[in-house]
């Protein structure tokens, strides 16, 4: 098989949409991305007012435009539906030209375990977490293709999670999905070679939310055998680390603190 030709000009910002990007580390992905010299499409479920600010610091600090708008660059989609899932990237390159890679940030998790277990929340958690992924590298993937890119330019980073190498049995149904997720980086890495690079990225305890006060959220974070778990810097970094690094695919990146090393009874909002 011959290589694929870049018919991108050299000095072309690259593209990266980012989803999830409105909020919490999607957001702070983005903004990475952005200082790192990308183009960023936020994508959003129904956080509109958070995206167009994510679009503006994107904006402030990155190389597009100034004469466009914030909401030139924000993409409204229900990625738990196949139909908007499919059609989220082809909108992206419409709006802005070209997608040279896809942070695969946004994700369902919601509390279930073995007792509560459903069909109706598996398929939830699967159609946001797993299935979406599989939908947009595929996309990129075609748009590589019509594009004529250069091999191993484009690249999918799919945001995994630590507690797929320390289990427990809270939050079930998004585990599994994230698990398949990480078997995904395999599989997709192997189908879309050499056109698209896949990586998984997986934090650890980084962010605190409704269900952690600072202080329990603060312990918790210096359980790791490195005493501290990961930053929103660190984990940031390291996907701009793979989105550049055009060696690697079919492998995830821990950035934890080495959490992953030690057993946790329970999820870290549940403890």
């Amino acid at each position: 098989m011959s290589a694929p030709f870049s018919s991108a000009s050299p000095t072309a910002p690259r593209t990266a949409l980012v989803t999830g990007a409105g909020k919490r580390l999607g957001r702070e992905i983005a903004l990475g991305l952005a200082k790192a010299g990308w183009r960023v499409a936020v994508h959003y479920l129904s956080s509109e007012s958070e995206a167009l600010k994510t679009a503006q610091d994107c904006l402030a600090l990155g190389p597009s435009s100034q004469e466009m708008a914030p909401n030139h660059f924000i993409f409204q989609a229900d990625l738990a539906d196949e139909a908007a899932a499919r059609s989220l990237l082809p909108k992206v390159i419409a709006q802005m030209g070209h997608v040279d890679a896809v942070v695969n940030s946004a994700a369902l998790f919601e509390h279930d375990d073995v007792h509560s277990f459903s069909y109706s929340n598996m398929a939830q958690h699967w159609a946001s977490n797993t299935g979406a992924a599989i939908v947009l590298a595929q996309a990129l993937y075609q748009h590589c293709q019509s594009r004529g890119s250069q091999a191993a330019e484009a690249v999918v980073i799919n945001m995994l999670d630590q507690k797929l190498w320390n289990p427990n049995p809270d939050f079930l149904s998004y585990t599994l999905s994230k698990a398949a997720l990480e078997a995904a980086n395999t599989l997709l890495a192997q189908a879309l070679a050499p056109w698209v690079r896949v990586v998984g990225v997986a934090p650890g305890l980084t962010l605190t939310s409704h269900m952690l006060d600072n202080d329990k959220f603060q312990a918790l974070h210096k359980l790791s055998p490195l005493g501290r778990s990961s930053s929103v810097e660190e984990v940031v970094s390291t996907v701009v680390f793979a989105m550049h690094n055009r060696a690697m695919t079919g492998t995830t990146l821990l950035v934890d603190g080495g959490q992953h090393l030690m057993k946790f009874e329970r999820d870290f909002s549940l403890m």
